[in-house]
């Protein structure tokens, strides 16, 4: 998840910490959190909460409790008219006594969406309307460095020029008719060049096998780039077709990015000698240049087991 724009940053907050989310939240924004686990932590929370209420005890919409006593876990729950609810619990947790973490809670429709340390941890549905959330609790044995929120832009954000089916030379900017039913193509305008960059947002299907990213060249059957992450065998492969076959597959990568039901963004930024590729901010992988003439590059495809928000290029 990229957290390169934030709105507005609290350094060094003391805990316990109550502070206002002025605005609330909307769907797509992120919540980052910096901190330090202290040596001697039993636990910590931090709250979503609507309101900051004592007596009687405000709504928590989201409670998220790092426990280091016994089993370690993350326990999630949601209080409403001063009554818990069933927790869901985490076994493989990524904090430890002593550490440094950072924690991204991004704000989707009907979850929450946590990861921490750049990995995915955990999501949380709804339980209660995200709208009502407006005040940010931690508590607990914890040491925060930075708490960031990032601009209320919505998962079909307007910035930049949004590619769409249904009107293919749109100007920057518009978010009419926007149409992003799968299987899904749309022009590049002018095709690819040196620098360019595209962006491509989507969510992962509960019982997803797998799903496709596409650069094409418009007129022939040639595919520049496939991107192909696949459940199952937690691969992400990578490939070219040209002559009317595929190449050789490249599958290597550290960690498998990717997992049901969570939204991600993938990033792919045309080098002088690769493709770049990132996802959810972090760089993941380098892919040669097997198509040479990228001027040619002009169609995206996606298809497979997501939802698909978005696609943006600059």
């Amino acid at each position: 998840m990229s957290v390169s724009v934030l709105q507005r940053t609290v350094l060094d907050p003391a805990v316990p910490y109550v502070g206002t989310i002025f605005g609330g939240l909307e769907p797509g924004q992120m919540v980052v959190v910096h901190g330090t686990v202290a040596p001697d932590a039993d636990r910590f929370q931090i709250d979503f909460q609507c309101g900051c209420s004592v007596k009687p005890r405000a709504d928590v919409a989201l409670h998220f409790n790092p426990r280091f006593k016994g089993s370690s876990c993350v326990v999630c729950n949601t209080l409403e008219n001063e009554g818990w609810g069933w927790e869901e619990r985490t076994y493989q947790i990524p904090f430890a006594r002593g550490n440094q973490f950072e924690i991204i809670f991004l704000v989707l429709p009907h979850k929450f969406q946590v990861s921490a340390n750049g990995k995915h941890l955990l999501f949380y549905k709804h339980r209660v309307d995200f709208a009502r959330i407006d005040t940010l609790g931690i508590y607990g044995k914890v040491k925060i460095g930075t708490i960031g929120f990032t601009s209320q832009t919505s998962l079909h954000g307007s910035q930049l020029s949004s590619l769409t089916a249904s009107s293919l030379n749109s100007e920057a900017g518009s978010t009419e008719s926007l149409d992003f039913t799968l299987p899904y193509t749309a022009n590049i305008p002018d095709g690819l060049s040196l620098g360019r960059t595209m962006v491509i947002k989507g969510e992962i299907k509960k019982d997803a096998k797998s799903f496709s990213i596409d650069l094409k060249s418009a007129g022939s059957t040639d595919i520049a780039l496939h991107l192909n992450p696949r459940m199952k065998d937690r691969a992400f492969v990578r490939n070219t077709y040209l002559y009317n076959s595929w190449g050789e597959e490249e599958r290597q990568l550290r960690d498998f990015p990717f997992h049901p039901e969570i939204y991600f963004e993938i990033i792919i930024r045309c080098e002088p000698q690769h493709y770049k590729v990132a996802v959810n901010g972090v760089h993941q992988l380098e892919y040669k240049h097997r198509f040479k003439d990228i001027r040619k590059v002009n169609l995206v495809s996606v298809a497979g087991d997501i939802s698909l928000y978005d696609v943006r290029v600059w």
